[in-house]
């Protein structure tokens, strides 16, 4: 990354104060990006946001809905951004099952939105839409998804997302190529990291047990992830929207962001090395009757090394070890925002592990 290209750079960002688009600001600011952010509240009490005081580093932060056209239009108008990095969304499978209409018109309708604003706000060079690795068609290969594989989904969310990357695509072609808007899609895999409370997440559910002194139930223990901490697709990100800037449309396109083969692992995997690492921690199976949920998914990201001399740097043991170590942070009282910047600089000094 060039520190000194998002020096005073202009950028829009959606979903701030969730997980990912929390420490995507942190970075970006830290980075000397105007940041302006534009999202619901936060949705979990405690949150990444409030925790580390992530609004006294933003130029703005807009607490509004992505599928109010509007509003969205009008914030961006105010920040003329130079970048926009989307990343507001319904993300959760279960709850997809349970709101399939709320899931389809914030990660569809919100995204349509989105590109609509970006097409009215003069001087947006680069767009960032950041979907996930569900997007694809899962036919529970043992080999790992590519770009041009076909999209899809089982379940309402995955499919919502496969919706917005044909959206992203349509709206590229149809009209933001010809405004010299470059746009790219990015799809990431399992992330982890410290300030992550959402509901129906592996470790976060882990650290409310053990924080609680529950027992963790565990729904498939056997279900293939590509787990990854979450500074390592937004690094990707950050690599891209540089890209997107300085190389035109050779980048417009779609890009996976996943960990090595050797950390696409099994939830039990995961669980096991999580409770071999603190004392208290039990699991079990929930064998109650569960929503279809994919078995087997890996990402390959073969495209980012070559093109973006993008590669992951933190293995799936580090990972693990930060996340801990922020939560314990956390728990002790520590000033969070220095506590996250400083995992920031240090994942960037890192040459590579995995």
């Amino acid at each position: 990354m060039n520190p000194g290209f998002w020096r005073r750079k202009r950028v829009f960002l959606t979903g701030h104060t969730g997980f990912k688009g929390g420490w995507l600001s942190l970075w970006l600011a830290e980075l000397g990006a105007e940041v302006h952010g534009y999202a619901l509240a936060p949705p979990t009490d405690p949150n990444f946001f409030s925790v580390t005081g992530l609004d006294r580093r933003l130029v703005s932060s807009t607490i509004a809905d992505i599928r109010d056209a509007a509003a969205l239009e009008r914030a961006m108008g105010a920040a003329q951004p130079d970048i926009v990095v989307h990343l507001a969304a319904q993300p959760l499978v279960r709850h997809s099952y349970a709101e399939p209409v709320e899931t389809y018109t914030v990660n569809v309708i919100g995204t349509v939105n989105l590109l609509e604003a970006v097409r009215r706000t003069p001087g947006v060079k680069a767009v960032v839409n950041v979907t996930t690795d569900k997007c694809y068609e899962n036919r529970e290969w043992i080999w790992p998804y590519r770009e041009n594989e076909a999209l899809g989904g089982y379940d309402p969310y995955s499919s919502s997302k496969a919706c917005a990357e044909l959206a992203t695509s349509a709206w590229r072609r149809s009209f933001l190529d010809a405004a010299g808007v470059r746009v790219a899609s990015a799809r990431a895999g399992n992330v982890i990291g410290g300030g992550d409370w959402a509901a129906d997440r592996l470790v976060p559910d882990f650290l409310r047990a053990l924080d609680a002194g529950r027992t963790l139930m565990v729904r498939s223990p056997h279900a293939m992830r590509p787990w990854q901490h979450v500074l390592e697709p937004l690094s990707g990100y950050i690599k891209l929207a540089e890209r997107l800037c300085s190389a035109g449309g050779d980048f417009a396109e779609a890009w996976n962001f996943g960990p090595d083969e050797a950390d696409a692992r099994p939830v039990q995997w995961i669980v096991e090395t999580l409770c071999g690492r603190v004392t208290g921690a039990t699991w079990e199976r929930d064998v109650a009757p569960q929503p279809h949920e994919a078995h087997t998914l890996r990402l390959d990201s073969a495209k980012a090394r070559a093109r973006l001399a993008w590669r992951p740097r933190w293995n799936l043991q580090r990972a693990l070890e930060a996340t801990l170590d922020w939560h314990q942070a956390w728990k002790a009282g520590a000033e969070m925002a220095d506590f996250s910047v400083h995992q920031v600089r240090e994942y960037s000094m890192t040459e590579g592990e995995a």
